[in-house]
């Protein structure tokens, strides 16, 4: 097929048009796409330049978030000791309102309560974990944040370890030993008899009375209260009969022994000897053959029952006599006066209504039980042979000693809880310090990569980043040559149909 002939003037405005369609597909594709270096064939420093500062912005990106879960790990540490702070100031205050109170039940009660802190403590920490990392809870959870894309640069914080608040390493507190009680119980029991002392003359003696002024006694006669009868037993005390030995000095003589109580009525002469347990009066007649032994009186013990006034029968009590009840640091939970018509029962609710005690009486056994969470004591203020058995004085009273005595039972016990409680408190705020450190470290940090990723994009928009305005001046331009170039191209197509006007 033959070749089409066009005019040199043609075809100068049809190569014109061409390359005009080409840049202006160029200037479109540039605004379409916002860039003016789309491909290595468009720029190629510029393209690759672009594209490895493109490449890093993408790396920090990347960390960046990994800064955000690691400022978060971080924040989560920071509330959790901000909570286990508040809960050892919590358990500070516990100390100190034990120390502010003798009472070792009340004592008991703080330690309990500074136990159950301390759990809540290690609860807290073992809470405070943020996407399986908890730096509160030792070993395997240090944090490493990285901040640059070759990991040369990063910041490692090291977990600590307060889900046991025993270790050293920690908060080195441990749990108090809670109060575990204790039981004592005593007798009640015993009995009374009477003697009265008339001389010659049917006369009632007083106690300035001369003892051998009695019927059938005389100066030389020994006076002994045994254990029992027919002169049989062992002798609890004796007095002999001399010249100038009088009634009273055998009523302190028999009132002398523990749980013997003995008094004489001047009006009647009657002497009273009342007796924990059975004892026997024996008069040994010096003047006789045999030293034959008369009884005089014997006292016969037996259970008192909850309705037994506390007078009858018992040498332990008096009336106007105090009963006071101490825990182990001395002090005083109540006192209980003893009546003319106090009973069992009446002592036993006493003792009964203090918090941590608890008292029962067995009618069988006659027996007193007193449970105590504490160390406790029930001891009368004017008789040292309160609750006295086998003729043996208990001067201390009835005791109840504790199993285990609790954390707080001493002065020197909480001082020291208090010294571990200041020394945790110091290191929870150093620690609070450090990772407050570390959480701005990241948060600088974060910040930093942030600007950093915005200046390498802004570096790579420089290279490859179409500037609109002038492309779109660009595309103007060419439209307008377009346009010139189509008239052109007519004109020189107009210029070639003048030939045929001379046909």
């Amino acid at each position: 097929m033959d070749k089409v002939t066009l005019s040199a003037g043609v075809r100068q405005n049809l190569l014109t048009l061409q390359s005009t369609a080409e840049m202006m597909s160029g200037v479109q594709n540039k605004l379409a796409t916002g860039l003016k270096v789309n491909s290595a064939l468009d720029n190629p420093n510029s393209f690759f330049t672009a594209s490895g500062l493109n490449s890093r912005a993408n790396d920090l990106s990347t960390l960046l978030d990994d800064m955000g879960q690691s400022l978060q790990t971080i924040k989560t540490a920071d509330k959790g000791i901000s909570t286990i702070t508040d809960l050892v100031e919590s358990a500070k205050a516990k100390a100190n309102q034990a120390l502010q109170t003798q009472s070792q039940f009340e004592r008991a009660k703080y330690a309990k309560q500074y136990n159950d802190l301390l759990e809540q403590i290690e609860d807290v920490a073992k809470d405070s974990s943020y996407k399986g990392k908890n730096l509160l809870a030792g070993d395997g959870n240090d944090l490493t944040t990285i901040f640059n894309e070759d990991a040369t640069s990063k910041q490692t914080i090291t977990a600590v370890d307060y889900t046991d608040t025993t270790l050293s390493t920690g908060l080195n507190l441990t749990d108090l030993a809670e109060a575990k009680g204790g039981a004592s119980s005593f007798q009640l029991e015993g009995g009374s008899s009477s003697i009265t002392l008339l001389d010659g003359s049917g006369d009632a003696l007083g106690s300035g009375s001369l003892l051998s002024d009695y019927t059938g006694l005389e100066v030389g006669d020994v006076i002994e209260l045994r254990t029992a009868a027919s002169g049989g037993g062992s002798v609890v005390t004796s007095l002999t009969v001399g010249a100038t030995t009088t009634v009273a000095d055998l009523v302190t003589a028999l009132d002398g022994v523990a749980g013997v109580k003995a008094e004489l009525d001047e009006k009647t002469g009657e002497l009273s000897i009342t007796s924990n347990d059975d004892v026997y009066l024996y008069n040994t007649d010096a003047g006789a053959a045999t030293a034959a032994p008369a009884d005089l009186t014997s006292v016969t013990s037996a259970n008192f029952t909850a309705s037994t006034q506390l007078l009858t029968g018992s040498a332990s009590f008096a009336v106007g006599d105090v009963l006071t009840l101490e825990d182990g640091n001395g002090y005083e939970l109540g006192s209980f006066e003893i009546e003319e018509d106090s009973t069992v029962e009446d002592l036993i609710d006493f003792i009964d209504d203090f918090n941590g005690v608890s008292a029962s009486f067995n009618t069988g056994t006659g027996k007193v039980t007193i449970e105590s969470d504490t160390d406790l004591t029930l001891a009368s203020d004017n008789k040292n042979d309160f609750n006295a058995s086998a003729f043996t004085a208990d001067t201390v009273g009835v005791s109840v000693q504790a199993v285990t005595d609790s954390g707080f039972s001493s002065d020197t016990k909480i001082n020291k809880v208090l010294d571990r409680l200041n020394t945790a408190l110091s290191n929870l705020r150093s620690q609070a310090s450090e990772f407050g450190t570390n959480l701005s470290t990241v948060e600088i940090r974060q910040d930093y990569t942030k600007n950093m990723i915005n200046t390498l994009q802004e570096g790579a928009g420089k290279l490859t980043l179409a500037d609109t305005n002038e492309e779109g001046a660009n595309l103007l331009a060419l439209q307008t040559r377009q346009q010139l170039a189509s008239t052109s191209l007519s004109f020189a197509s107009q210029a070639d149909q003048t030939v045929l006007s001379l046909f």
